[in-house]
């Protein structure tokens, strides 16, 4: 069965409307990522600056939920659409995040005033689906996965799922993560944060920013110029925090979803990479393209302006790919930006530079996210 991806709405540290966000993305402006005290130490961290939408209910009222309600914003007229023409019951939710609204109890354990104001389901992981169907008066199914950083992505094949098997007619589908002391201070612990701004593939890499972000696409079998072509999915439970050095199971995912949507790797024309700056996930990924794809296919990690965005990273990418696949007729790519000189022990990849176009439209991206305990995600889209 044919799906596709009907409309997208994207807010993030590189902007907070679709064509902001490609125009900022294709110059290579890191002007998003800043430094802040917020969360207790000094960091770098991908902040949304926009005026989010307020929320009356107190039991939906947090940060998370306002990204997402602003990127509803954006695809308000599709899903309207889909509403009249299917039913409220026949449209499904499915968000992936790795937070939720925990920063609300952050500040509510330090703020005797807040705490009053408090209720759980500001926090629970399933908050971002039940807001949105709650808000739009949906009543098919809205639930929430969560797999540190592959999560939105893998809410993509559940989606999916709801369609092929007659759940849904059409689904809005991606996910959010806001920034808290918790994701902060962990990664900390791990010592996995860059001292700077983060280095995707640069050779003075050492670690991750950590990002904002909320991306929502309206999924459903009604003919647009975007299709959903393959998913594939592998895990490795290699170790809680490292990737497996060898990229066997990323490879595997790969393959599985270029396999999904009949294509080949020559039929790839940019691939977005995970990329997130670590000096261990960097050296897997560049290992694990380099042994599928070579060094042909135009790549790059847009981590380098927009932070990693966590359980909103695998939505919030696919949405970039979107936006290179509409509006943007002579091919222009995402370059790989890390204001440091490319790592040479890496496997090579053809990472793009600034300016970089194919000089024809772009047909077919595929976008990889891998998270926690070996969990891979790769989906892969195209023109219809």
């Amino acid at each position: 069965m044919k799906l596709y991806l009907n409309d997208v709405g994207l807010l993030c540290a590189a902007g907070n409307s679709r064509s902001d966000i490609l125009k900022r993305l294709l110059l290579g402006d890191r002007s998003g990522l800043i430094a802040t005290s917020e969360f207790g130490f000094s960091a770098i961290v991908g902040q949304v600056t926009a005026d989010l939408p307020e929320i009356d209910s107190p039991f939906y009222l947090c940060r998370n939920n306002q990204l997402l309600l602003a990127a509803l914003s954006q695809i308000q007229t599709t899903v309207d659409r889909m509403i009249a023409k299917f039913g409220c019951d026949r449209i499904g939710v499915v968000l992936g995040t790795s937070t939720s609204g925990v920063r609300n109890t952050e500040l509510a354990l330090a703020d005797a005033t807040l705490f009053k104001q408090f209720h759980y389901k500001q926090q629970q992981m399933g908050a971002g689906a039940d807001f949105l169907a709650a808000h739009l008066g949906l009543t098919a199914p809205a639930y929430t996965i969560s797999t540190a950083c592959s999560s939105s992505g893998k809410a993509f094949a559940s989606a999916r799922r709801l369609i092929n098997l007659g759940v849904c007619d059409a689904v809005i589908v991606g996910g959010a993560d806001s920034l808290c002391s918790l994701t902060l201070n962990g990664f900390a612990a791990l010592e996995s944060l860059s001292t700077g701004y983060c280095k995707p593939f640069g050779q003075h890499r050492n670690g991750i920013n950590i990002g904002e972000a909320a991306s929502l696409f309206v999924l459903s079998k009604e003919p647009a110029s975007v299709q959903l072509l393959g998913i594939g999915a592998s895990s490795d439970a290699y170790h809680f925090s490292a990737p497996d050095p060898e990229g066997t199971a990323v490879i595997t995912a790969m393959q599985q979803a270029l396999k999904d949507a009949g294509k080949q790797t020559d039929d790839i024309d940019y691939l977005n990479l995970h990329g997130t700056a670590t000096v261990l996930n960097d050296a897997m990924e560049s290992k694990a393209v380099n042994a599928l794809f070579g060094s042909r296919v135009a790549a790059s990690s847009s981590k380098g302006m927009t932070g990693h965005t966590l359980g909103a990273a695998a939505a919030l990418e696919l949405g970039f790919c979107w936006l290179l696949l509409t509006d943007n007729a002579d091919g222009a790519l995402i370059p790989n930006i890390n204001d440091d000189e490319l790592d040479n022990e890496l496997p090579p990849l053809n990472l793009v530079q600034k300016g970089t176009t194919l000089e024809r439209s772009i047909q077919v991206c595929q976008s990889n996210s891998f998270a926690f305990g070996g969990n891979n995600i790769s989906l892969v889209i195209g023109r219809a």
